[in-house]
């Protein structure tokens, strides 16, 4: 008879040795299934479960880390914080969150995903708390990189468990539909911070945009911990098909070393990627941090229309990662490398259309923003993808938490530099220096194209 998937749970009582006790993967559980039917049934329903809650729980980390956004125009206003210390706060954090995102994917590959994974979004919340409470520059920017790194634990688990329970020929269209929680969380978190500081339901504070999300992520955080599996084989499931590979149950740190140095830091393309993730999270983060901002200041938009604003261009980002992770398997033969080209290229001339269009329509400004959400997310989404089958299974939260590196010290331009340049040059400057971005990321793209579609085979 068929296990319930209601019946398992991740197993946090792991052995004290290694990772700190609970962070250690869950061990397999008995395998009561024979009937090929009913293991396929059974997958099913625990690959919806999966997908599901991944998409949630990682949703949860933007409300704590994504609300700082809106909520930047009220703070300079109310504790006279100049537009360079403002970004100041984004590269530190995104520097630290690059950094701890590859630190943590060494770790998440040989660890509790889980617990991993909850663990961080209930120390971001708490953080988030602090921040909310707090008056002087210095103190917001140790909390905010202290936020940063429990941030880079959060895509680490998700990315290794995505690549443990979907096929490599599913995996660009699964985790483009998992990337969605990017845009889900941005959208929400933007909304809600949006109304918190209007005036329109609350009186304004800009520290309710800390101190609600962060409410609300704890309470993700404990379901995220009770409700999520493993791996299939923490279940009593058999290894998805197809990611094969030899045996890692008995794995030495020494083998683990050589296999990582092999699949993934010998691999040119995974680095051409990481240097192109540089330029696509400047893009990026640029547009949704400085959003409210510029849209603020220097279109006078109002703050609640704004927010409408960058959520059009999180929710047409959404669709431009999911159709690029179906193209990718559908037309491409699991190439997202080869997506990524024309994807940039496109945005590169969105942002210039956004850039050179004088207009004081809404829905102009509107769809131009939502373009280059369209055309920035399909390769934010899709060379994650290709790390993660290059590096296979058994490394992807590490090669995906490399890329990450170089994603996130991108906040030196989009958070720092963006700010001291429009500080003393303008917005049209800063524009200049998005679109240089787009082109040399391009050329990034096309220079890993002949990359492989995985490396299962090696």
């Amino acid at each position: 008879m068929a296990l319930k998937p209601t019946t398992a749970r991740p197993n946090h009582r792991a052995s004290r040795k290694g990772l700190l006790g609970i962070f250690q993967p869950a061990p397999p559980a008995p395998v009561t299934l024979t009937d090929p039917a009913e293991i396929a049934a059974k997958y099913r329903r625990w690959q919806m479960r999966v997908l599901i809650f991944y998409i949630f729980g990682y949703a949860m980390f933007y409300f704590v880390r994504k609300n700082l956004g809106v909520a930047m125009p009220f703070m300079g206003k109310d504790l006279g914080i100049t537009k360079e210390a403002l970004g100041l706060f984004l590269t530190l954090h995104g520097v630290i969150y690059g950094v701890s995102k590859f630190a943590n994917g060494l770790l998440a590959d040989r660890a509790n995903a889980c617990v991993f994974m909850s663990t961080a979004l209930l120390a971001s919340a708490l953080l988030n708390v602090w921040f909310g409470l707090s008056s002087t520059v210095v103190a917001f920017g140790l909390i905010w990189m202290l936020n940063g790194w429990f941030q880079g634990m959060g895509f680490p688990p998700c990315a290794r468990l995505l690549a443990n329970w979907f096929p490599p020929k599913q995996l660009a269209t699964k985790f483009s539909i998992w990337n969605s929680s990017h845009n889900i969380g941005s959208i929400l978190i933007v909304l809600l911070c949006g109304f918190l500081v209007s005036g329109n339901f609350f009186a304004p504070n800009w520290r309710l945009c800390f101190l609600v999300p962060a409410a609300i992520a704890i309470f993700a955080a404990v379901l995220i911990w009770f409700m999520m599996p493993d791996t299939p084989p923490s279940v009593g499931l058999p290894e998805v098909e197809g990611t094969q590979t030899q045996a890692e149950e008995h794995e030495s740190q020494k083998d683990f070393k050589a296999f990582l140095f092999k699949q993934v830091f010998s691999n040119k393309y995974i680095w051409i990627l990481s240097a192109a993730n540089f330029f696509v999270y400047t893009i990026r983060y640029a547009v949704f941090d400085w959003g409210p901002t510029l849209l603020t200041e220097a279109k006078h938009i109002q703050i609640l229309h704004a927010a409408w604003m960058i959520a059009g261009f999180e929710i047409f980002g959404l669709i431009g990662a999911v159709l690029g992770g179906w193209i990718t398997d559908r037309f491409l033969g699991g190439r997202p490398v080869r997506a990524c080209v024309v994807y940039m290229a496109l945005a590169g001339v969105s942002v210039m259309l956004f850039w050179k269009i004088q207009t004081q329509s809404e829905l102009l400004i509107t769809g131009l923003l939502c373009a280059t959400g369209f055309f920035v997310y399909g390769p934010q989404c899709l060379l994650a993808i290709a790390c993660a089958n290059l590096a296979t299974k058994r490394a992807a939260a590490t090669a995906v938490g490399l890329t990450s590196i170089f994603g996130y010290a991108s906040t030196v331009l989009s958070g720092w530099g963006l700010g001291f340049v429009v500080q003393y040059y303008g917005w049209n400057a800063g524009f200049a220096g998005l679109i240089g971005c787009a082109a040399i990321g391009t050329l990034l793209f096309i220079t890993a194209w002949p990359a492989k579609t995985h490396g299962y085979k090696q």
